[in-house]
């Protein structure tokens, strides 16, 4: 069941009171006060992971989503479900929960592995819409350490993450529980009020979303919209999060919208007055249009900007295109793809946080850990070109137009060898031109750098001993590329001169 009213209270109080009066208050015009902290800006990349009761599932994809769309008839997930775990009326949800075993779940391996990628901030997911919390919440009982692995696996990868000096992130996705289950149906568990904690109250259809004339669901305008006392145990787990964790960025999927500007407005103003009594500069994500611009850091999914943002930003995407959690047939991305990714990410001025999919066992398939391998090694020859950089005067040329809107990259096709990015040395001392692949006429013209743009001092070729033959002219910057390529994936050229000009 919800928590009463007077429980919640209790649960809203969770930190100490503040000393002085907040630095923030729980108004827009305050909260616009917000400023990206300077270690978001040089990091570039981070890596978190999809991993709870629904990577148990066995499911075909888009597994993320098992916990709602196995109640779905006619859906993959829920011919999935009654293909490995039999009628869903016998066989809900919350009976995945003690599959999902994590018995071979490491922190420090997890994290080590993430370092030699390259990332400089990870964590995990702290709750997804199914609402199974994976820390030890003292708001619900449906919990990674009271039941399933038995773990505190925030607590796990905070400790993990920090002994390897990176930023601690982890996410939340907790809005989406409300119309998430057909708690309605009382042929389902869904309905029971014992379960309420995790499949939350009992609503109507279209709490999940109001139905279109095509047909369609809109499921940002749910009818009705949130209950107080749902918003406030959403806040609850925020604070609880927030006070017993300390990240050092808060992450949240879309959807907040849904509550009341006030309730959000709590929120951030919450996590900025604590994160100011540890002394430390944090980051909040949001999606557009959860909070209002200038009050925290946009987050675009699996989605970037077309052209250089100038405020720093980020996408969130993941290792495969076929789901975020683990499934029986993740569609992985190539390296290839992923370090262009990266690169373009960062050339306007945003970073990258990558997702990867956990087995429910705790280990990480064999070919998510090559590919952050293969990163990683890229990363360093290259990472001077990525981390501690800023946008140059242009993001980039060459033919490839990135798609724009949600989700849109999962209908990019990738890049091409006539594809370049450029970034700028946080000191401003070094130009960047990273080929995002190796020319197969053996020359690349920089028409961004042709003589009008400047003077060339030194061309030099990242993981390349000498540097290349070079010359300019008013076409660009033609760089002659040595016989052999000196690695895999993209290639960065380092320039100085007064080329670099004022970005």
């Amino acid at each position: 069941m919800l928590l009463d009213c007077a429980l919640l209270s209790g649960l809203l109080a969770l930190s100490p009171a503040l000393d002085a009066a907040p630095a923030f208050e729980p108004t827009w015009e305050s909260l616009r006060r917000y400023e990206c902290p300077e270690w978001f800006r040089d990091a570039k990349f981070g890596i978190y992971a999809h991993w709870g009761p629904y990577s148990a599932a066995r499911g075909s994809r888009n597994t993320d989503w098992y916990s709602r769309n196995m109640y779905q008839k006619g859906h993959f997930n829920h011919a999935d479900h009654l293909r490995n775990h039999g009628l869903i009326e016998q066989f809900g949800y919350k009976d995945l929960i003690p599959l999902f075993t994590a018995e071979k779940f490491n922190a420090d391996e997890w994290v080590a592995l993430y370092v030699e990628a390259g990332a400089r901030f990870a964590g995990p997911v702290a709750e997804h819409a199914d609402g199974f919390a994976m820390w030890d919440s003292k708001v619900t009982p449906w919990n990674a350490l009271a039941m399933g692995p038995k773990r505190d696996v925030l607590a796990e990868m905070a400790k993990a993450v920090r002994q390897r000096g990176l930023k601690f992130v982890t996410s939340l996705h907790h809005q989406w529980k409300w119309g998430w289950y057909p708690t309605w149906d009382e042929t389902l568990d869904c309905s029971r009020p014992q379960y309420a904690a995790l499949y939350g109250p009992r609503v109507p259809p279209t709490a999940w979303g109001t139905k279109q004339a095509d047909g369609r669901f809109e499921v940002m305008k749910p009818d009705p919209l949130p209950t107080l006392a749902f918003q406030a145990e959403w806040l609850a787990k925020v604070k609880e999060v927030v006070t017993g964790y300390r990240p050092d960025l808060l992450w949240f999927d879309n959807r907040m919208q849904t509550l009341t500007e006030q309730t959000r407005m709590e929120m951030a103003s919450f996590y900025y007055n604590q994160a100011a009594q540890w002394g430390r500069p944090v980051v909040l994500t949001y999606k557009q249009p959860d909070l209002q611009e200038g009050t925290a850091t946009i987050d675009l999914e699996r989605s970037r900007m077309p052209d250089i943002y100038p405020d720093p930003w980020l996408t969130d995407s993941s290792i495969a295109a076929s789901s975020w959690s683990y499934a029986t047939d993740l569609d992985y991305y190539s390296t290839d793809r992923l370090i262009d990714d990266l690169v373009d990410i960062v050339s306007k001025n945003g970073c990258l946080l990558l997702n990867i999919a956990p087995a429910p066992d705790g280990t990480i398939p064999v070919e998510q850990q090559q590919r952050l391998r293969e990163m990683g090694a890229w990363l360093e020859v290259n990472g001077e070109a990525i981390y501690n950089t800023r946008p140059w005067k242009a993001f980039g040329e060459g033919p490839t137009m990135t798609l724009q809107g949600h989700l849109a990259d999962l209908k990019f096709k990738g890049f091409t060898a006539a594809d370049t990015r450029f970034t700028r040395s946080k000191d401003g001392q070094a130009l960047y031109v990273i080929a995002l692949g190796w020319p197969p006429s053996g020359q690349l013209l920089v028409r961004s750098l042709g003589t009008a743009a400047g003077r060339v001092d030194r061309v030099q070729l990242l993981g390349h001993s000498g540097p290349p033959q070079a010359s300019q002219s008013e076409a660009g910057l033609l760089i002659t590329l040595p016989p052999e390529a000196p690695h895999e994936h993209a290639f960065a050229f380092k320039v100085t001169g007064s080329v670099l000009g004022q970005p």
